[in-house]
């Protein structure tokens, strides 16, 4: 069937996978109009709560996949580990964004870097390591570094920091010899990342610049706009829509930086919305994620315009450990005293279990200025006991 034709309101979207993403997905594209149904093996998942069905199954599951198909005209999924076969299995019988190939090269590190210089956009220095002969040819300028699992590795999972040659093959042994990227340890002066939506037709359109923070290898706080020179959010831009390009992708798209001095250094990409991209709920004309359900039912992009600075906190279990009001025996983090700091808005994602380290929901803080905006999340900090933004 034609991968162009344009789903009206009222239609069934698909959806591989049932996470927050998804959840903010299912609500982005209902107020469109649009029905979603979830495919996804958890029987209480996010998105899978607020779907308009949910086809609870493995992702290879052929009777699900089946109908999904049957009953959704356009399928997209809302993170990169999809097996490729369901993607080539949905994309023989309706629209997928993003495609299996572009899912693929962001799935594998090697295949990513090797992707991102072909497109003529800068990379940190690094070597691939995929036997352990590769450790005698390293490079000593790259250590100290970071060892990185080619393949399942996010959120800080799958990486070790290693001093000397020694280090690295220790870790990469630990890790199970698996194909690895040794990624030279950089001085950061920060991290930036950019989202891009990408029509199937090829028009194009770039949210601001988020400026980043982490802590422990996880999304810490995203600040809009992010305080770098005008020149350099305008560089990062262009270089996300060329990754976008360049992929030929479908959907949405994010690509995180490294800043250096005057050095702009593409991390890695994200075939999908992005945790980095969250404050565009609540700061922006259109979200990342309606230009997904935009994207995938065909119909035109909206506006990623900034309508006011934003900062936005993530919120993980461990808040659910920490905190001090209590709740029938349960800690529970003080969401009157946050819903009370002006401009302050809460997104919980409905997950039933805290657990440290989960992403449980986040508070986006807007105001008339940056200033404003980051004194209110400074007071949403103190309220939860979590660190201040800087």
């Amino acid at each position: 069937m034609s991968k162009t034709v344009t789903v009206a309101p009222g239609a069934w979207l698909g959806l591989l996978g049932g996470g927050q993403l998804g959840r903010m997905f299912c609500m982005a594209a209902q107020s469109l109009g649009y029905k979603v149904c979830v495919l996804d093996p958890g029987s209480d998942s996010p998105a899978g709560a607020v779907a308009d069905d949910h086809l609870q199954a493995e992702y290879l599951d052929e009777a699900a996949l089946a109908e999904l198909a049957r009953r959704c005209t356009a399928t997209t999924t809302e993170f990169e580990n999809v097996p490729a076969a369901a993607l080539a299995f949905l994309a023989q019988h309706g629209a997928v964004s993003p495609g299996a190939a572009s899912v693929a090269i962001a799935q594998d590190r090697i295949a990513e870097k090797r992707f991102l210089a072909s497109a003529g956009v800068d990379v940190a220095p690094h070597a691939v390591i995929e036997t352990a002969e590769d450790f005698e040819r390293i490079d000593t300028a790259l250590l100290p570094g970071i060892l990185k699992s080619a393949r399942l590795g996010y959120d800080g999972k799958g990486q070790a920091r290693v001093a000397s040659v020694d280090e690295a093959c220790a870790a990469w042994n630990a890790m199970g010899a698996v194909p690895c990227v040794l990624e030279q340890r950089l001085a950061l002066d920060l991290e930036i990342s950019v989202v891009v939506a990408r029509t199937r037709d090829g028009a194009l359109t770039a949210f601001p610049a988020a400026e980043n923070a982490h802590r422990n290898g996880i999304l810490a706080v995203s600040v809009v706009p992010a305080r770098v020179e005008a020149s350099v959010a305008q560089r990062a831009q262009q270089a996300a829509r060329t990754v976008a390009e360049a992929l030929q992708y479908v959907g949405v798209l994010c690509v995180e930086f490294f800043v250096v001095g005057d050095r702009l250094l593409a991390n890695e990409i994200a075939p999908r919305p992005h945790n980095s991209g969250h404050y565009s709920i609540d700061a922006c004309v259109t979200s990342q994620f309606e230009q997904q359900a935009r994207v995938l039912a065909g119909q035109p992009l909206g506006d990623p315009s900034l309508m006011m600075p934003a900062v936005m906190l993530n919120l993980l279990g461990d808040l659910w450990f920490d905190g001090h009001a209590y709740d029938n025996g349960r800690r529970e983090p003080d969401w009157p005293a946050v819903l009370a700091v002006p401009g302050a808005k809460l997104h919980l994602y409905g997950k039933r279990d805290a657990r440290r380290a989960r992403k449980m929901g986040h508070v986006t803080c807007v105001g008339t200025t940056p200033v404003q905006a980051l004194e209110r999340a400074t007071q949403v900090a103190r309220v939860l006991g979590l660190p201040p933004p800087r």
